[in-house]
């Protein structure tokens, strides 16, 4: 297949299979000769900050000298972003090649008469195969929802990572913050080493219950390692992270948000825990000076200052926000706003709301999201005295969006991730 093919291909398989389960999946890749075996695995999960984490963990991995595949999800503007090497993500060629791979076993068990394989399940081997092409010495794979059940949790995980626990995706995951921690904890196995990130208490008791069951190391945040120290300079974050095998000291990162030093932190005791040693800080200084975060407070331009970010939770909202107000004390937000059904839209609106004056409601072309003149009438009610617009379309929200704001204003893009990646497509 070309890449066209390849992609069509993919697309025709969403809203297929069944029941969420790791049957499918397993089959797949046992006709594929089980390409997610033979070499270690870090196996992130969380409610916010996998795809951070994934891949300063990457950058480290490679930084120490490993061939390093990376699988994340979703994707922002093209999904070929999901399969990566070395914190290059695939090209067209490399992925149209790994759908290929992926499509003649897929049909295979098609034509048998078995359930067919999901849009994810696919991704998910096809990653696979992109590594086994590559051959990759270490791979860093982001769980796309929960654990227990997610397609990825095929992999036996060398070191199992969750980087925090919220209350999201509660029709599959759960009601409360114990029962969606035990979905996630779920990747953890017998042998591997749990690394926990802030969790909330009920999650780290959890967590805590989980590495005690099955008798696996635990290395927890703020406990065995953390930041130890930060200070925030031009275009990032000059800190010392203390890990679990020693202290790295003056590394910078070049991120906006604070939090992205948790997730820095995370990285490096996950490297940590691959290795069994302490890490080399010449090596560390090098990945750090690299990364990016594409979507997660990233400013794309000025006249007005256009900032975009991922947040789609109420939990990643009110961590914006607190991240805008500490690097952005008296910017106020003409703001953005776009959701998926299933989101917490009133939450998150009250989290926004101390840092907008003004909002722009729009919708992306998916079924899930919630239509804009609706959404409108949602915010309004939270916000009587601030004004809200609907825009029929992301273009015509974004122009009206940086037209309320004006040329010295600020524009804040959030509330869901494929909002963000139709903005970076028109700014990038």
């Amino acid at each position: 297949m070309n890449y066209e093919q390849a992609l069509a291909y993919v697309e025709r398989h969403i809203g297929l299979g069944g029941e969420p389960g790791l049957e499918r999946i397993t089959e797949l890749l046992d006709l594929m000769g089980r390409p997610h075996e033979g070499y270690p695995i870090i196996h992130v999960a969380g409610t916010n900050g996998k795809t951070s984490t994934s891949r300063l963990a990457t950058l480290v991995l490679v930084a120490h000298g490993l061939t390093t595949g990376t699988y994340t999800s979703p994707h922002l503007q093209r999904i070929e972003e999901r399969l990566a090497v070395n914190g290059r993500m695939s090209t067209s060629e490399e992925f149209a090649l790994a759908i290929t791979d992926v499509a003649s076993f897929a049909d295979l068990r098609e034509g048998a008469g078995e359930v067919p394989n999901t849009y994810f399940e696919l991704t998910t081997a096809a990653a696979f195969a992109f590594f086994a092409d590559q051959a990759v010495n270490a791979a860093v794979v982001e769980v796309g929802l929960g654990g227990r059940l997610d397609s990825t949790n095929v992999v036996d995980g060398d070191v199992c990572v969750v980087t925090s626990i919220g209350v999201d995706h509660t029709e599959f995951l759960g009601q409360d913050i114990r029962q969606i921690a035990r979905e996630k904890l779920a990747i953890a196995g017998l042998g591997s080493i749990l690394v926990t990130g802030p969790l909330p208490d009920d999650a780290m008791e959890e967590a805590r219950a989980t590495a005690r069951d099955l008798g696996i190391q635990h290395r927890q945040f703020d406990r065995d390692y953390g930041v130890a120290e930060y200070e925030r300079g031009v275009g990032g974050w000059l800190t010392t992270i203390r890990g679990a095998e020693a202290t790295y000291e003056n590394i910078f990162l070049p991120l906006h948000g604070r939090y992205q030093l948790d997730n820095l932190a995370m990285a490096i005791a996950s490297a940590e825990a691959l290795f069994g040693r302490k890490l080399d800080i010449e090596a560390l200084h090098d990945a750090a000076s690299v990364a990016t975060a594409p979507g997660r407070m990233e400013p794309l331009a000025t006249s007005p200052f256009v900032m975009i970010d991922g947040a789609h939770n109420a939990d990643g909202i009110e961590t914006l926000v607190a991240s805008l107000r500490e690097e952005y004390p008296t910017t106020r937000w003409q703001l953005l706003f776009g959701v998926m059904g299933d989101k917490n839209v009133e939450l998150m609106i009250e989290h926004l709301s101390p840092i907008v004056t003004g909002v722009i409601t729009t919708a992306v072309d998916e079924k899930r999201a919630v239509p804009a003149v609706e959404l409108a009438q949602r915010v309004t009610k939270v916000l009587p005295d601030v004004p809200v617009l609907a825009a029929d379309n992301v273009e015509y929200g974004l122009d009206m969006a940086r037209a309320e704001a004006g040329s010295e204003g600020a524009v804040l893009v959030t509330g869901s991730i494929y909002l963000i990646g139709e903005i970076r497509d028109r700014l990038g």
